[in-house]
Order: structure tokens, then sequence, then C-alpha cells
């Protein structure tokens, strides 16, 4: 994907998740810029006078460092230089006298990256984020995590991953009040069996990474600081590190914890952060905006076995993260499972992935040379080189910046003795052209491609033999003829099987005239702004969007008037023995087969998708599509709440914004809440479930009407849609997690 060319020190603020939202309003956009001031201001100028060219110095959200300034395409082409070998040179030794100095003023303390039990990062190129919910993950139907699945598909369509961040938080976090340790161990099979599930990733080679949410300080308090819980949780799982959710650096305290217990991890924030930082950050991410022509990554320069993931979830084209990550001799997120968004990569992005990584896993140990030359002087324009020197053999990573082929001579060496060019990109040997001892390479890169050179004495051994022979099989073809269009998933909705026909409302339900609605709702996602893959898919509408507006005839119906109780839950499992597979969480707040007392008449929560629809059935109801539920608690006037256009904090049952969720309040305790039909407790009381949606990677719930728990602290928990038109979209994984106790549910029925 083209962007024009921005500096990246003036990249946009709002770029990263955190900054997304930030940005929404004007109060946040006010605090997020003072906040941006007041760290600018304290980071110390160094003295321009010690270097002969300018070096920036990165602010809170400057990552990257320019090339020489001759690089810099003008505004009027005809103005431009061709980089000269002095203005290399200069160039180069300011940036290394600016790194050697930098690492002193911070005290720059490598240990980490010399411990043996984290060398593993040095080589984690490729790094998808996996959230917990993907159908690949976990097979509900069978119970099994299916981590050959996912691994297989990965090999198949990019060649593979070296290690994976698994997701199981954000964005159905705050739902209710289990916290970031609770909604990993509600994962199927809970402790054992995400430690078995971390378990198949080692057994593939895989290293495993979870996240953890400074900002959840708002549901359950996890009753020690959250530096300790995480690292033994951690230990307990055999994880091998976590990503700092939004964090401009992982605190000092997180891998001394991990440390203090035996079991090291690798800590990978999110945000730029301070450089001596890099002390215990050994990975992070990458969020950039990308120029034609590409900058160092700062944490690569100043440490190079720093192991950065460039992170562009939403872009439909990869070639500028691929590119940038080649020519950094870094890493990928490959990032497709967007919170139960599909963006997946194309063809061509798949196979570039596929090159770029193979190349990069089989030279690894020349990616960290501490000799690292960034923008080695080349033969084309926009043709931009890092040599990689090491024990006297050398790499080099090359990028085509351009929009067509570049063929000839690329790169201009010294000629020396005994010293053969391969060319690894194509698995072959160059023959160059020898003059004023000078070698002079001569290659094909096609448009938006990759190149890599490989100079050796003598024979190359066998790691570089192996990957000639995989490279020349592997570029057979050019990228070009690898399918680069972007698709979304096709995403089809659950069909609900009509009941019999009741010639009048079955007691307790209330009856729901037909009528020619206009249905109206839009997704309450945090993130994913207004492109197509985000939220779901109705039956009359091409693809996934956030905005859903249809004029529909809906038929005679009833539905309940309250939401199902506890009671009524109770006379089903007593008459039918219900039971599910997956119990995890079934009725967690009943003990002995019962509800608590005094709990008769309030909505029955931590009951799946699956066990409300058992109880339907039974009651020979079914679940109410979402827009029976809108038409019930709208009518035909177009109201946001079910009793007219303005919020009546008297009609609802009080928020709960504690950090322990308490349970509903009793069906039919707000009268005043009713909608037009006299349905009742339609919002703010629990989240009731309607339909379901599915594509190949997830399947959603639409929650509608909202519940009394409000966690506070943070933008980033389940989002609260109590208007009418708006709905909530719960990712399901399996029975026992999706169970919640802010969400329950009421029946339809159908009418003669």
């Amino acid at each position: 994907m083209n962007k024009p060319r921005v500096p990246m020190e003036n990249a946009p603020i709002c770029r990263s998740r955190f900054m997304e939202s930030a940005c929404r309003s004007t109060r946040w956009r006010s605090h997020v810029a003072q906040l941006f001031c007041l760290v600018a201001l304290a980071i110390p100028a160094v003295s321009k006078a010690q270097f002969s060219l300018p070096v920036p110095l990165p602010t809170f959200r400057q990552a990257m460092i320019n090339g020489p300034e001759c690089l810099n395409f003008p505004a009027l082409a005809n103005r431009w230089k061709e980089c000269d070998d002095a203005a290399h040179g200069s160039w180069l030794a300011d940036i290394r006298a600016w790194r050697a100095e930098r690492r002193v003023r911070v005290g720059l303390d490598v240990a980490r990256y010399d411990d043996p039990r984290l060398k593993w990062i040095q080589s984690a190129y490729i790094q998808p984020q996996v959230m917990v919910e993907d159908r690949y993950l976990y097979d509900p139907a069978t119970g099994r995590y299916t981590v050959d699945r996912l691994l297989n598909d990965f090999k198949k369509r990019y060649g593979g991953v070296d290690a994976v961040l698994i997701w199981p938080t954000y964005p159905n976090m705050g739902v209710d009040a289990r916290n970031q340790i609770d909604m990993l161990l509600s994962m199927p099979g809970g402790l054992e069996g995400v430690r078995g599930m971390v378990a198949d990733f080692h057994a593939r080679g895989v290293r495993v990474l979870f996240p953890f949410m400074m900002w959840d300080h708002g549901t359950r308090d996890p009753g020690a600081p959250w530096a300790q819980a995480l690292a033994r949780l951690m230990a307990d799982i055999g994880a091998d590190g976590m990503n700092g959710d939004t964090q401009d650096g992982v605190p000092l305290t997180f891998s001394t914890a991990a440390e203090q217990i035996g079991h090291p991890l690798a800590f990978q924030p999110e945000l730029p952060f301070a450089d001596e930082a890099l002390a215990w950050n050994v990975m992070s991410w990458g969020q950039y905006t990308f120029d034609a022509v590409p900058k160092i990554d700062r944490y690569r320069w100043l440490e190079p076995r720093h192991m950065v993931n460039i992170s562009d979830r939403w872009a439909r084209s990869k070639t500028d993260d691929l590119q940038y990550a080649f020519f950094n001799g870094g890493g990928w997120e490959s990032w497709e499972n967007v919170w139960g968004i599909w963006n997946g990569i194309t063809s061509r992005d798949g196979e570039a992935v596929r090159r770029v990584a193979t190349i990069e896993r089989g030279v690894a140990p020349f990616l960290t040379s501490a000799d690292w030359e960034p923008f080695f002087p080349t033969q084309h324009v926009g043709v931009f080189a890092s040599r990689w020197p090491k024990d006297g053999q050398t790499v080099w990573t090359l990028v085509n910046r351009n929009e067509y082929d570049v063929d000839g001579d690329q790169l201009t060496v010294p000629a020396e003795p005994d010293v053969r060019w391969f060319d690894l990109y194509h698995g072959r040997e160059l023959t160059p052209v020898l003059q004023g001892g000078k070698a002079t390479l001569s290659f094909p890169i096609e448009a938006k491609g990759f190149g890599a050179v490989f100079a050796v004495r003598g024979q190359p051994d066998a790691t570089i033999s192996a990957l000639l022979t995989t490279m020349k099989s592997m570029t057979v073809e050019p990228l070009t003829k690898f399918n680069a269009e972007w698709k979304p998933l096709a995403q089809t909705m659950t069909p609900i099987a009509p009941t019999k026909a009741y010639a009048r409302a079955p007691e307790g339900m209330v009856e729901i005239p037909g009528a020619q609605f206009q249905f109206n709702v839009t997704g309450t996602e945090i993130e994913g702004a207004n492109q197509i893959g985000v939220d779901v898919t109705y039956p009359w509408e091409a693809g996934p969007g956030r905005f859903h507006e249809r004029r529909m005839d809906i038929k005679r119906f009833f539905i309940d008037r309250t939401p199902v109780t506890n009671s009524q839950f109770k006379a089903f499992i007593d008459a039918t023995r219900y039971h599910p597979k997956d119990d995890a969480n079934f009725l967690k707040d009943w003990a002995n087969g019962t509800y608590p007392e005094g709990w008769a008449d309030r909505p029955v929560t931590w009951v799946s998708i699956e066990d409300a629809r058992a109880y339907a059935g039974w009651a020979g109801k079914r679940l109410p599509n979402e827009w029976e539920w809108q038409y019930a608690a709208q009518g035909m006037d177009g109201r946001l709440y079910p009793w007219g256009n303005d919020w009546r904090a008297e009609a609802v049952p009080e928020p709960n914004k504690g950090r322990a969720l308490l349970p509903p309040i009793p069906v039919g305790t707000y009268p005043q809440g009713a909608s037009t039909f006299g349905v009742l407790d339609l919002v703010g009381n629990v989240w009731q479930w309607t339909n379901e949606f599915q594509d190949e990677h997830t399947r959603v719930a639409i929650v509608r009407g909202g519940s009394s728990y409000q966690p506070q602290g943070a933008i980033w928990y389940f989002p609260q849609a109590y208007r009418n038109d708006q709905h909530g979209k719960l990712l399901l994984m399996a029975p026992g997690r999706d169970r919640s106790g802010a969400i329950g549910f009421r029946c339809a029925a159908d009418a003669r």
C-alpha cells in the first residue's frame, strides 16, 4: 500500500490502538498533546556540535532514525543527487558515534541479551497475534486445542512462524469482572489446558507469548502486584514472554519478578520507550509510518540483538512492513485475526513473507551484527541495502521501493582475494565485474521486491548451501505471479429455527404485532472504523460492516416479558437433568443444584448461548432474532431507549462501577423502563443472547441491552450498548469461557 512520504518523527499520534481512541475526543486530544509535550521536554538534547550531521532524537513516538539526507527525494526530481561514498561515510560515522555515546548515557546493560534462555528472541522473526477464539486454535465440537491445524495453516500460506502471541483478553474483557488472569484461566481446560496448549507449540519449535494490560484495574483485584501474579502464572503455563498492551516500555519490576522465580520472560512493549529500558525490554513492536526511503529502527541500532516485530494490523498490503523489517534485519507481526475481524494477508504477501523469513532464518547470526551498516551504497535510486558482516563473511539485505523492476548493477564492493558472491534470493552464484579493486555485482530485484547477497572466502557452509538450494526453488516465479487482491472473509448467520405457531401469547410472554419495521443498528466495537470486515453480515448484506439498515416485514410473534429467571431455569434443569458437556462456569453462582436464597426472580446468568437454546427448546420457544428484540424494545417510532428518546437513570438498575460483579436485579423492579409493548428489563440489567455469526476463523454472538456492570479506569473494556440502535459483539470460543455473570437471555415464539 503506497502512502505519502511522512517523516517518521511526524507520525500521527493516533496510529496505535491506544492513541486511536485517545484522539476521539477534544478532552483526550488535549490531554495527550500535553503529555507528549512534557515527555519531549524531559528528553535531554544532544549537542549537535559533537556530530557533523543532525541525528534525530526520537520523542515518545519517534522510534526511527533517518538515513543520509542525500537519499531524501526532493519535491522536484531534477534536484536529486546521488549519495556518494563520502556522504554515506560521514553519516555512518555520526550515527555510530551517537550510538556509542547513547549507550553510555543510558548505562545500557545487555546482560539479558547474553542470557541463553532469552536467545530465542534474536530469531523470532514471524510472530502472529492469535485470538483464542480463532477456530483454527480450538475446536469446540471436539473440545480440543488444534495447534497443529493452526501452525500447518501458517506454514502453508506463508512458511511458518517463530513465535505466537496468544490473546485471551480484549475485546471481551470487561463484559463481567473477570480480570486478565481470569480470562486466561477461563480458556478450555483451565490452567492444565493452557499449559498443554503451550507445550504443543513448543513441540513444534514455536515460542509463546501472552499479553498483559496495565490498564486493567477496573475488574477483579488480583490480590497481588501484577508483576508477581503474572510472572507466576507465566511460569505455571510455561510461557516464554509477554506483550505489554498499549505500554511504552514494560517496567523493570516485571522482568525482575520473573527472574526471581527462575523463569525469565521476554517482554515486548507496544509503544516506543526510553532507551535505558532496552536492558529489560528485549523485544518490541514497530508501529511506523512508511516513507519511500526506509528508516533505521532506533532500538535495533542501539542493540542489534533486540527483536522488533513490525505491527500494522489494518494495512491490506504488507509490502511496507516486510521491506522495513528486511532492511532492519527484524521481524513482522503477522496479525490477521484483529479482534475477530479478519484482515488476511494476500497470496502475494504470503509468498513474500515465506521468502523474507526463509532468508532471515538462514542468516540469523548475521542480522545481530554489531557492525551492521545500513544504507550501504547501491547503484539504483529507490533500492536500499543493509550490510551485515560477521566472522569474515558478509550478508546484504536489499529492498526495491520502486514500483518497477530494477536489473543490472546493484552493489559495488571491495574485490578481495578468494571471495565469492552469491545471490541468496535467487539461490545462485554471481560473477562480478572486477575493476580498480572493486567488484560490481549484478542481479534483478522485482518491483516492491527483495534481494540478498552473501560473500564468503571459499565454499559456503552447509547452512548457506542449503539456503541457496531452497531459495533457488522458491523464487522460480516472481512475486507478481501471486494474487495481490485483498478480499474480506465470507460470514454467515446461524439460522434460528421457528417454533410451533401459537394462537395467543404463552404465559409470561407479550404479543408483538406484525409490522414493517425499520431495522437500524450499529456495532459498538472500539476499533475497526468503518472498513468492510467489521461487525457482522446479515443475510441480506454482501459483507461484514459496522452500520446496518433494512426495512423489514416482521410477522406477529411473542417475546418473554422479562429475561428468564433462576427459578424458570431450575424448572428446566429439574425436568430434563440438563448438564452441558463443557460445564465450566455453568451456573457458577449456584450451589448444590440450586440458586442462592432470594434469587428466584433474578435473571439467570452464567449460561452460554447453547444453554439458552437448550432451555428455549424445552420451553417450546427459541431465541429472538436481533431485529425482533429491537422491534420489541423500540416500537415503530425509532425511539433510542425502550421508554423514549432521553436517558432515564431511574428506569434501569444503578450502574455497578466496582471491581466485583454484583448479582442482577430481580426482573420487573423497574416498570418505568418498559417498552411501548410492555416488555421489561430490556436495558441495563443483563445482556441478552440473540443471533450467532461465523466465518472460517471466528464465531460471534450479538448481545443486546447492556448490563449494569461498568468497570472503570480504561476505555478498552467491553463497551456497553444501552441504546436501541446499538449492539454488542461478543467473540465465542467455548461454552465454558463464553458464559458470563452479566449475560442472560429471553425467549421468543412464533404466532399463527
